[in-house]
């Protein structure tokens, strides 16, 4: 269906083909949770769910737009970034506004963009509207940005116009995914390497509790706060600590005593949890993926118990997999309180395990159970 039916709209509501049709990839976090804004790694790939946009230049400065999924249009000035009435084109008009800003010249554009990445799963849908359209731009009226200023301006989007408070982990995964690999990105300062992750004999799955508990923005944002409160404190005592990456189990019980419960049990998720990434990284080179998956196991019960970010369906899920030798590995992924679960798991064993877990998740939950079979993919790139 896609990229065929994007194409085909433009067609259709433009009566010309597309200069070019970009694929901007959802992305996957196989380890690394809240990581992110405490100057740790996280361990991303981008995934063979995609939006798709298939762009031609305008010879005036408006923007004609097509939203594909949701049969919805618009247009707007290249002149006046300012919010729209569609939520969806929020996205677009950051990227417009925040390649304005950087001192970027261009004109307006014909789109039309959709595709299949599931909405409210936690793979980054928004990130891959940014991306897109920022490479699309780039590529049409030939701006010579770098891959990495593309990510910054996708994020600043994010952060200004559209107005969330998030990290740069997805913007980078989905511009800089590779085939095979995760990226290990560290977000102190934007260095990354690739690690292979062939999985011939299993598959990514995404288990979707199919809830979004309120919590969500509340609690992230008393998360970050508990993270300074910690790093504060164990500051005091340690001089040479300037990051979360200074700080050892050893230092912490050093300072136990003038933290509360919480705050001591955020930092010891997050020092843990920064530990974790590099020996899972290290596990893949071995090619020993039990050990990668009894560190995704580690971090769910991190998550879970010392950063409380978790919720029942997302526990129950992990839970269900424990005793399956069939199961590598299994957590929750994303900010918490609802969305995926990830797993790795034998491909053999695959309907089995689906059926398994459908059946207790509508028995425990009286809820269907919405699974994705994920590839790691390249980033951005030309159809």
């Amino acid at each position: 269906m896609y990229p065929e039916s994007i194409i085909k709209k433009f067609v259709e509501t433009f009566s010309a083909e597309p200069t070019i049709t970009v694929r901007a990839p959802g992305r996957i976090n196989l380890i690394g949770e809240h990581t992110d804004y405490n100057d740790g790694y996280v361990l991303p790939a981008s995934i063979d769910k995609a939006i798709y946009f298939s762009v031609s230049p305008r010879p005036d400065n408006e923007c004609h737009v097509v939203a594909f999924d949701l049969d919805s249009s618009t247009v707007f000035s290249v002149d006046n970034p300012v919010a729209s009435e569609h939520s969806w084109c929020n996205y677009l008009i950051g990227v417009v506004d925040e390649l304005q800003k950087a001192g970027n010249q261009f004109g307006g554009f014909n789109l039309v963009f959709g595709g299949d990445i599931p909405l409210g799963a936690g793979v980054s849908s928004s990130a891959a509207v940014e991306t897109g359209l920022s490479f699309a731009i780039n590529h049409i009226y030939e701006l010579g940005l770098s891959t990495l200023q593309m990510v910054q301006i996708s994020k600043a989007a994010e952060n200004n116009f559209v107005g969330v408070n998030c990290g740069i982990m997805d913007q980078f995964a989905s511009m800089f995914g590779k085939k095979d690999s995760v990226i290990r990105l560290d977000c102190r300062d934007l260095s990354y390497q690739y690690f292979p992750i062939a999985l011939p004999d299993h598959v990514v799955v995404l288990c979707n509790t199919g809830v979004k508990h309120s919590l969500g923005d509340s609690e992230y944002n008393t998360r970050r706060l508990e993270c300074e409160e910690g790093l504060r404190l164990i500051a005091t005592q340690f001089s040479e600590v300037k990051s979360w990456r200074d700080v050892s189990f050893d230092m912490l019980a050093q300072v136990q005593a003038s933290m509360t419960d919480a705050v001591y049990r955020r930092a010891r998720y997050v020092i843990g949890e920064i530990e974790r990434v590099e020996v899972a990284c290290e596990a893949l080179l071995q090619h020993d993926l039990a050990t990668f998956g009894q560190k995704m196991y580690e971090t769910h019960h991190g998550l879970q118990h010392d950063y409380e970010v978790s919720c029942p369906e997302l526990d129950f899920l992990v839970d269900q997999t424990k005793d399956n030798a069939a199961v590598i590995g299994s957590r929750m992924m994303g900010g918490g309180f609802g969305g995926c679960t990830v797993n790795i798991v034998e491909k053999a064993q695959l309907d089995a395990l689906i059926s398994q877990l459908t059946e207790a998740y509508q028995k425990e939950y009286s809820r269907e159970l919405v699974y994705y079979v994920v590839a790691l993919t390249n980033g951005t790139e030309l159809v």
